[in-house]
């Protein structure tokens, strides 16, 4: 019999993911992992919400509340009769997930810290910390509606869930082979009203708890420790239209707080970190045809022969595009669209799909038009 490891989030698709393997006849033991610390930057927060009536930063995937979700998921244990565990990684969080976000939106960029947190805390450092502390098992199961398959060749695949209103392999684009290799995904093929609905008659607590919708509910820049630093919002021909607080604020795309009026609407179209200004134009301006992207992950095996086609998604909620894709060097690609898109955003991701396997992503450098 193999046994599983289960990262147990307190979340009712985890806690389905634990019941399924279990039903399956797998030997299951459930782990949470503690993010939230007790000094620094947590402390700070958690005074910060204490004093501030009205202050949520609760029903997130980070925040002080995350003692109640460590009950719920060791509830779940105790119903499903599975052993568990709690592993305390909040100092490589705040160093991994929390840092890379710093030094992101420090240099005008805007990150999608739940892609670190997957690929290195939750596939990894979870699974090993569990391994140093002679918890045995053979693999490393969550609940993310994606699946995993095996190919002939050997390689491991990574691909959509089987209905795409759920499907989270964006998240997931930076996982390896090795990590492909030893996890499993069984939410993959079932939709979220299914899952509530076994939750339902198995009589899992979790059964009509709500999902977290945010990585953090509270002000940014309680994670971003940056002092505030006046500066112009401009036009594109470089005219000041107002004033801001911290480029950091604000993200490719924005529309709505820029606090400067015009007769028609404005976006944030650009983000200029040595001179520490906003720079917004209409919706025109925010169009792009192509990016640059670097940091990459071939998810489901390397490319070796470029330029190929594709498809792409540069944000979680966004449409796929058609897309041929180029080979600028060893780490960097272009990726040219079909058509223009909206708000190209430094920092997020850009995931390459072919068909409904991923085949691996990367960081967004900059935006770019082709003629």
């Amino acid at each position: 019999m193999q046994t599983i490891l289960v990262g147990l989030s307190g979340g009712v698709d985890s806690s389905v993911t634990a019941l399924l393997l279990k039903q399956q006849g797998y030997a299951v033991i459930g782990a949470t992992m503690s993010i939230w610390g007790k000094d620094g930057i947590f402390k700070k927060i958690s005074e910060k919400a204490k004093q501030t009536p009205g202050n949520s930063i609760h029903g997130a995937c980070l925040g002080p509340s995350e003692k109640e979700d460590i009950d719920e998921a060791r509830k779940i244990a105790e119903q499903l009769q599975i052993p568990f565990h709690v592993f305390d990684l909040a100092n490589q969080y705040e160093e991994i997930v929390l840092g890379n976000l710093k030094d992101e939106y420090k240099n005008a960029r805007t990150p999608n810290p739940c892609i670190w947190c997957n690929a290195l805390v939750k596939f990894d450092l979870l699974p090993s910390l569990a391994k140093k502390n002679n918890i045995e098992f053979d693999k490393f199961a969550t609940g993310h509606y994606a699946r995993v398959e095996k190919m002939d060749d050997g390689r491991y695949v990574l691909k959509k869930a089987l209905y795409l209103n759920k499907d989270q392999s964006y998240f997931l684009y930076r996982l390896k082979q090795s990590q492909l290799e030893n996890i499993l995904l069984p939410l993959g093929e079932y939709t979220k009203d299914e899952i509530r609905r076994i939750a339902h008659e198995n009589g899992l607590s979790t059964a009509d708890k709500k999902d977290s919708q945010d990585f953090y509910e509270g002000d940014y820049n309680d994670l971003i420790e940056l002092d505030e630093k006046i500066g112009n919002i401009v036009d594109t021909n470089g005219k000041v239209l107002g004033q801001h607080k911290g480029f950091w604020n604000y993200t490719i795309g924005q529309r709505k707080g820029l606090g400067v009026s015009a007769p028609v609407p404005l976006y944030v179209v650009g983000l200029r970190k040595d001179t520490n200004e906003v720079v917004v134009g209409t919706k025109t301006d925010t169009l792009n045809n192509a990016l640059i992207a670097s940091n990459l992950n071939w998810t489901s095996g390397e490319i070796k022969e470029f330029p190929i086609k594709c498809t792409a998604k540069i944000r979680s909620y966004s449409d796929e595009e058609e897309c041929t894709v180029y080979k600028e060097s060893d780490d960097r690609i272009r990726v040219e669209f079909s058509s223009p898109l909206y708000a190209i955003t430094p920092g997020q991701s850009v995931v390459l799909y072919d068909g409904d396997i991923v085949l691996g992503g990367g960081i967004i450098d900059k935006s770019l038009t082709i003629l």
